[in-house]
């Protein structure tokens, strides 16, 4: 607990695994591409490795983040429970923090599997300082398989508010080819 008595929260951003282009395929639909398939259970061991397993995830419907959310969650020995949310799909800032408000407050980790430009833009939004300069990480890109990790102390889900949380790291995970 911090000196105003609010527990630390965490809020995990994983932009969706690099997804595939097939013809003819709605947007929607689209699967991961093979890097994409490398890189989501990646995205899953950095998460473990940096102690981010979330209390919760929030998934986007689209087939990318699901497919995403699969490959990362198979990494973990006792993966979250999720919620799959179509608003999540294509979603700007006020979207995402209406959709991350209804988390309920024993929540102390939450993972947010989305898409660009929404999510970059959260991220920017929220961070109100950072340590390093994973701010210019953002800034500079957000690409597919990266995580930001958002800290701030608050009692509720829904008070979360722009320029209130310290993005405390930036990782791009890959997957090797081959393996």
């Amino acid at each position: 607990m911090s000196a105003q008595g609010s527990p630390l929260r965490r809020l995990v951003v994983l932009r969706h695994a690099k997804s595939d282009w097939p013809d003819g395929v709605p947007d929607h639909e689209r699967p991961l591409a093979p890097r994409g398939r490398r890189d989501a259970p990646a995205a899953g061991r950095a998460l473990a490795e940096a102690g981010c397993v979330p209390d919760l995830a929030l998934c986007s419907t689209a087939v990318r983040a699901r497919q995403t959310w699969d490959l990362a969650r198979a990494q973990w020995d006792t993966p979250p429970p999720v919620r799959f949310e179509p608003r999540l799909y294509a979603a700007d800032v006020p979207e995402l923090l209406e959709v991350v408000g209804e988390t309920p407050a024993g929540v102390g980790t939450l993972l947010l599997v989305a898409h660009n430009p929404g999510l970059e833009e959260l991220v920017l939004d929220l961070a109100g300082d950072a340590l390093d300069d994973a701010l210019d990480e953002v800034r500079l890109k957000f690409p597919t398989s990266a995580i930001a990790v958002l800290a701030w102390h608050g009692t509720a889900w829904d008070t979360l508010t722009p320029g209130t949380a310290l993005l405390t790291s930036m990782i791009v995970p890959r997957g090797k080819k081959g393996g």
